[in-house]
């Protein structure tokens, strides 16, 4: 039995010696290494200059547009309709004839007029020869005071008869003229409401939608609160306003002229209408569209702008690298203004020409050392959206 134990102990005494010289020969080589492991090389970032340029102060809105000009066709006459002269959805010019009504009917009114009016002016000639012939006799007696009279009152009556024979012609015609129905602006057709062959009354049978697209207006409203700077800023003049479709970038967003404040706060949503007219030619914009509004304020004097891709956020706000001239990172709050398109106006934190980081701030550490990208020498902070808002608001 002791024979036994003293072979384990000295078999297995052994291992367990060559495994722990082992583990420590191993453990010094680890820290050979450690001790060896080169310095982690500064981090590699693209800085972007903070630049100073003036833009405009405004309030985002969402608008609707809708027709410069709508008009519903009705007929002024009743029959039936013989001739239609424009497709559906046409660009119509104004004067541009659309629909006949059976013309028949009131050109033979007219003609009944006109025998009327030749009858009266052949009464009222004759009239005026007896009555000058008694104009003749009666100083020498010849006639009653009465017969001259009743002759006198002749022509009177005679040419009372002629104005409204003439009347008649000038209403039969005007019926006439009705029959031939004109398209009163220049605007683009709706879908027809009635076809050729359809019998219409005069003033309730709708016919025809037409609306003009240009220019158009783009409806939308402000806050209450809102109002006071409005109306300020309007008092200056006609405020200005940059709308676009809300698929559209924002650098092409059109100017507008706002020209139309209502004159009541609206019950219950405690907002205010008003109005930007903006040029649509190319018909853009369409009637009923939903469209994004900034109506603009004023403008602010060299407002300092950086990318808004610069920007993080923590716990205690928005903050931006800095890269000092020694090429130090520093860690800088910043409170933002308005959105610039992609710039973001910085109301404090950042003054003009300062390098801020842009891309690879996830490397930096507040006080170390960066490496800036070569390529960063040839950005700044300009982005054009906002330039042309600011240039449209000038004008």
């Amino acid at each position: 039995m002791h024979t036994e134990l003293k072979t384990f102990s000295n078999r297995y005494g052994l291992g367990f010696g060559v495994l722990f010289l082992l583990l420590g020969t191993a453990g010094c080589g680890r820290s050979s290494v450690q001790a060896a492991a080169p310095a982690m090389p500064a981090p590699l970032v693209t800085v972007i200059k903070a630049t100073a340029q003036d833009v405009p102060k405004y309030l985002d809105e969402i608008g609707r547009n809708a027709a410069f000009e709508s008009v519903t066709i009705t007929p002024q006459v009743g029959g039936r309709i013989v001739e239609r002269h424009f497709q559906d959805g046409e660009n119509l010019k104004k004067e541009q004839l659309l629909f006949v009504i059976d013309p028949r009917p009131y050109q033979a009114q007219l003609d009944s007029a006109q025998a009327s009016l030749a009858q009266a002016k052949a009464a009222l000639e004759l009239a005026r020869i007896q009555f000058a012939r008694d104009e003749e006799v009666i100083a020498a007696r010849a006639i009653s005071k009465q017969d001259y009279d009743t002759k006198k009152s002749a022509v009177d009556l005679d040419q009372a008869q002629v104005d409204a024979a003439q009347a008649s012609v000038e209403t039969a015609r005007l019926n006439l003229e009705y029959c031939y129905i004109h398209s009163p602006i220049n605007g683009r057709a709706g879908a027809r409401l009635v076809d050729v062959g359809n019998v219409v009354q005069p003033n309730s049978t709708s016919l025809l939608s037409i609306q003009r697209l240009d220019p158009i207006y783009a409806n939308f409203t402000v806050t209450e609160i809102a109002l006071p700077e409005v109306q300020n800023q309007m008092s200056h003049g006609t405020l200005k306003a940059a709308v676009r479709l809300p698929s559209d970038p924002e650098n092409v967003a059109r100017p507008g002229r706002v020209e139309f404040l209502d004159n009541s706060v609206q019950n219950g949503s405690g907002t205010v209408n008003l109005r930007a007219t903006i040029n649509n030619a190319d018909h853009h914009f369409w009637p009923g569209q939903f469209v994004d509004v900034k109506l603009v304020l004023n403008t602010e004097k060299a407002a300092v702008l950086i990318p808004n891709e610069a920007t993080q956020i923590s716990q205690q706000g928005p903050f931006v690298y800095v890269v000092k001239s020694d090429d130090t990172a520093e860690l800088r709050p910043v409170k933002l203004g308005q959105r610039q398109g992609d710039d973001v106006v910085v109301t404090a934190g950042v003054a003009a020409n300062e390098r801020v980081v842009l891309a690879g701030q996830m490397l930096v550490r507040p006080g170390s050392k960066v490496r800036v990208a070569a390529n960063s020498a040839d950005l700044t902070s300009s982005n054009p959206s906002s330039q042309t808002l600011s240039s449209k608001a000038g004008r």
